[in-house]
């Protein structure tokens, strides 16, 4: 019965984790060509730069475009 139990969640988890996958944007700044990008991971190294206003995780990458027009350091440039 206990095996029946964990098997479903499993089974669960794995076919859910997969949702939560690419529901993250960033618009990002390269710091050397200073050109801004959207990405679907949060920058781990120092070669870019996340510059949506305050940190924002944008939800859809047409959100993230649209707020990319908006930022000023990816306007100026």
């Amino acid at each position: 019965m206990k095996l029946k139990i964990v098997t479903a969640a499993l089974m669960l988890a794995a076919t859910s984790l997969p949702a939560f996958a690419a529901d993250e944007f960033y618009v990002v700044q390269d710091v050397k060509t200073k050109k801004c990008t959207i990405v679907d991971k949060k920058p781990t190294d120092t070669s870019m730069t996340v510059v949506s206003p305050s940190g924002t995780i944008y939800k859809s990458r047409t959100e993230a475009e649209a707020s990319m027009k908006t930022v000023k350091v990816c306007t100026s440039n």
